[in-house]
């Protein structure tokens, strides 16, 4: 017996789901003959996988079978990422079949202007042409609503939910289902559901990107996003100061584990630059989002000032990217759309 008749003999094993031969999908790999021995290496998904003695039972059913060969040595692996996502695709949630491209905003400290960041990267994306939506996924503070000046019902058609439609996005908040001065009170299972519900029982409908505005931290609003939406990209959000740049680092360590690619780094509230003054007042230090992006080699995409327009927009519902996409801070943002959508496409 030769490898090729043996490897031939072997695709009778099948995987019971996908019902095709553990050789073809390449979960038999590795195969040797030394002297009338068969080696091989049976690759599964996780060390403790249902199917793992049924595949060793049927492996050495078909060895048994085959002239000259004696016995089977078989080793062990796991599927990497790649393989599993390949090999067993996770249903896409109804809402965002028609959406493109995936961009979730984080950070790991709350304060650092993450949601101020999300809203006026989505208006420029919208700016370049894209058809664009904002998912605020903070399930905790969600503040979207007051950002866009949102406050009328949402709607309902086919038992999914219509997203409200401003400024040429199309957006969705848990924020619009409650009253503004009502507390959200989660425990980890109850976080994992409403995101799915916001990703899935919402129509999106037709979409270029969908931004998602997560909340600071590394729980499980960030590992839901991750599971639901396979690839989907992270911006990162800094401020220049060490006690941010320490979350941060943690929640880029975070995606680097869990396999989420991560296109860039946004440093917000780089430095002030006053009416009567000519430099650049660093209030927060200097440098910490270079510092970050060379540490962790998430690229820079952009730093933004402290700009009095910026807050006022966010408090009065009409963003800069709306008010003044043609100020310095709008052509900031404007800048880092560009090098975003170039990144991700």
């Amino acid at each position: 017996m030769n490898e090729k008749q043996i490897r031939e003999a072997l695709q009778t094993v099948l995987h019971p789901k996908l019902k095709k031969s553990l050789i073809d999908i390449g979960m038999i790999r590795d195969l040797s003959i030394k002297d009338d021995v068969v080696k091989l290496t049976l690759a599964l998904r996780s060390d403790r996988s249902p199917l793992k003695e049924l595949f060793i039972r049927e492996i050495e059913k078909v060895v048994d079978t085959l002239p000259d060969i004696s016995s089977v040595q078989i080793e062990f692996t796991t599927l990497n990422r790649e393989e599993i996502e390949r090999l067993f695709p996770k249903p896409v949630l109804k809402g965002i079949e028609k959406v493109k491209y995936f961009l979730a905003v984080a950070s790991g400290k709350g304060g650092v202007g993450k949601t101020t960041i999300a809203v006026n990267v989505a208006l420029a994306l919208v700016k370049q042409g894209y058809k664009v939506g904002l998912l605020d996924a903070d399930v905790y503070g969600p503040s979207v609503p007051v950002m866009l000046d949102i406050s009328e019902p949402l709607n309902q058609k086919d038992e999914m939910i219509i997203p409200k439609e401003k400024y040429g996005l199309r957006i969705m908040s848990l924020g619009m289902t409650v009253g503004q001065n009502e507390a959200f009170i989660w425990r980890g299972p109850l976080v994992s559901k409403a995101i799915n519900q916001l990703l899935g029982q919402v129509n999106w409908g037709e979409l270029d990107y969908l931004v998602i505005d997560l909340p600071p931290g590394t729980g499980d609003p960030s590992i839901t996003i991750a599971q639901s939406i396979p690839h989907c990209s992270i911006l990162m959000i800094t401020t220049p100061q060490e006690v941010a740049l320490a979350d941060v680092r943690r929640a880029i360590g975070l995606f680097n584990k869990i396999g989420q690619p991560i296109v860039g780094l946004v440093e917000n509230m780089s430095y002030f630059i006053c009416s009567n003054c000519t430099e650049a007042i660093e209030i927060f230090g200097h440098g910490g989002g270079v510092r970050l992006s060379q540490e962790t080699g998430v690229p820079l995409l952009g730093t933004i000032p402290i700009d009095l327009d910026l807050r006022q927009g966010g408090d009065n519902g009409v963003p800069i990217m709306v008010s003044a996409a043609n100020s310095l801070t709008g052509l900031i943002f404007q800048t880092i759309a560009q090098e975003i959508s170039n990144k991700i496409q």
